[in-house]
């Protein structure tokens, strides 16, 4: 009897690793690569929704340039890692996705300590889309809580560049759910909130400005979003030093982030925010959020294949 092979499943997320596209629980990295035993890598994520990439241009601008500040090279074009993402998307047949593309540092000849002689190494994969919210929470809001661990100074590790160096967010996450909370801010140590894991903070304030941090930040690409939606409604805006006690005492609070887009927070250390209910504003700019996903200035279409006939 003729032997076959199976046809790959790629239902739960499909991953294209050293040259080969393969089924998501396939992909792996040597052990030996510097992104794995040094978290020396750089990342970025886009996502599809209904069938469509969200602001695929702003996210490769910004993996691009993360690359360049670590001084690491994905080996392509703009364009071919377009073409490596989209064909992920399309073996997965996933219509929403959570779509990221990765450079490590690679391995160096062994016994040798020089970044420079690595062989950097580009990976990519499509899974489901993620929420960092269930629909719970989404609903009713977060209980954010403000950690005193302080995130990894900027001139330290540039946070504008996207990356895993992520073991102060992990400690203060860990803190905010034995406490009870939903998920962490962390501090600059000035008394300052700047951002959490995979997120950045805005609030309402008590004059009705709406502030979010300038520095110590990731410069999100919902976090972009947001401002542009905010400016086209006329809405007062601050890009700022943003104190604790501030984001405290706001009339509302929300996170923004690629893993649910405008996400409200209800409760900051347990208490609540204004009169504990989702604001009017955040409400405003979750519905512009998702009116904007069907915006063909910001949206691109995956190019899936043809049904069999």
């Amino acid at each position: 009897m003729p032997h076959t092979t199976p046809t790959p499943d790629f239902s739960q997320g499909a991953a294209y690793v050293r040259g080969q596209y393969v089924p998501i629980g396939e992909a792996a990295i040597p052990i030996t690569d510097w992104g794995f035993l040094r978290s020396d890598a750089t990342y970025d994520v886009v996502t599809v929704w209904q069938g469509a990439f969200f602001r695929l241009d702003a996210h490769l601008e910004r993996f691009l340039a993360s690359c360049a500040r670590f001084r690491l090279d994905p080996g392509r074009t703009a364009e071919q890692i377009t073409a490596v993402l989209e064909h992920c998307v399309r073996l997965s047949g996933l219509r929403d996705s959570y779509v990221e593309m990765i450079v490590t540092r690679g391995q160096p000849p062994w016994g040798s300590r020089d970044p420079r002689q690595a062989v950097n190494q580009f990976y990519a994969f499509a899974v489901p889309f993620v929420w960092i919210a269930n629909a719970e929470q989404r609903a009713r809001g977060l209980n954010l809580v403000v950690s005193s661990v302080q995130r990894i100074p900027a001139h330290s590790v540039d946070p504008r560049a996207k990356n895993y160096h992520w073991n102060d967010l992990t400690m203060g996450l860990l803190g905010a759910l034995d406490a009870g909370g939903d998920t962490v801010v962390l501090s600059d140590g000035a008394g300052h909130v700047v951002e959490g894991p995979g997120f950045n903070v805005f609030c309402v304030n008590a004059e009705g400005v709406l502030v979010t941090p300038a520095e110590g930040v990731l410069e999100g690409i919902t976090r972009r979003t947001v401002l542009e939606m905010a400016q086209a409604a006329g809405l007062p805006l601050q890009v700022r030093a943003l104190p604790a006690a501030e984001l405290r005492g706001a009339r509302e609070v929300f996170l923004s982030t690629s893993g649910g887009g405008v996400l409200p927070v209800t409760r900051v250390d347990g208490q609540p925010v204004g009169d504990g209910a989702v604001g009017p504003v955040t409400r405003q700019l979750v519905q512009t959020y998702w009116d904007w996903h069907r915006d063909p200035r910001y949206s691109r279409p995956v190019q899936y294949a043809p049904a069999p006939a």
